[in-house]
């Protein structure tokens, strides 16, 4: 089958590969990472002794960061990781990731995988059969067959065109693309 070159053939831009691939990993950290600073320790309303005769140093509550049991200065707070990248910038890294397979020669484009109920083995063995036992499949829409029968094998992912992504196009040596999915991609990233 001969695939669109403006997609499957766009000059390889390694400096765009890498922006999408640290966003995408960045946008899965849940950076909930918390910790209590001396108004959030619960107790210390009370001065621990008086200011002046004693003969210590003064001090105005137990949860001041110096004492045992008080609050953290500078620790880590919620925040939100996600680094926005522009949609041109996504696209043209996806490109460039589908360019890269099929310079080397790693995509395949297959009619159907021909499984009728989820198994893992048949999937398992038609893939072996292909030569592409560590693959992305890419399917038009969510097929619940395919996903179900590649779920359970290490190395194989299936997603639909609307998840295809960068990293998963990088992290697995072979794509498997099912016909009616190639019109998909090309639509997609026109």
């Amino acid at each position: 089958m001969d695939l669109d070159p403006k997609i499957f053939d766009a000059p390889i831009r390694s400096d765009l590969l890498f922006t999408v691939n640290v966003a995408q990993q960045a946008a899965k950290r849940s950076g909930t990472a918390a910790v209590k600073n001396r108004a959030l320790v619960s107790g210390g309303g009370q001065k621990p002794w008086r200011q002046k005769g004693t003969g210590r140093a003064r001090q105005g509550t137990t949860r001041a960061p110096h004492w045992a049991g008080g609050g953290v200065v500078h620790g880590p707070r919620p925040r939100d990781y996600t680094v926005g990248v522009p949609k041109k910038v996504r696209k043209a890294a996806l490109r460039s990731a589908l360019s890269l397979r099929k310079r080397e020669e790693r995509v395949l484009v297959v009619d159907s995988l021909g499984l009728k109920e989820p198994k893992t083995q048949e999937l398992a063995k038609k893939l072996r059969e292909l030569g592409a036992e560590d693959a992305l499949i890419v399917t038009r829409e969510r097929d619940p067959v395919l996903e179900l029968s590649g779920r359970n094998l290490p190395h194989v992912r299936v997603l639909p065109v609307v998840g295809l992504n960068v990293r998963d196009v990088l992290l697995r040596k072979h794509l498997v693309l099912l016909r009616d999915a190639v019109a998909a991609v090309v639509e997609r990233l026109s």
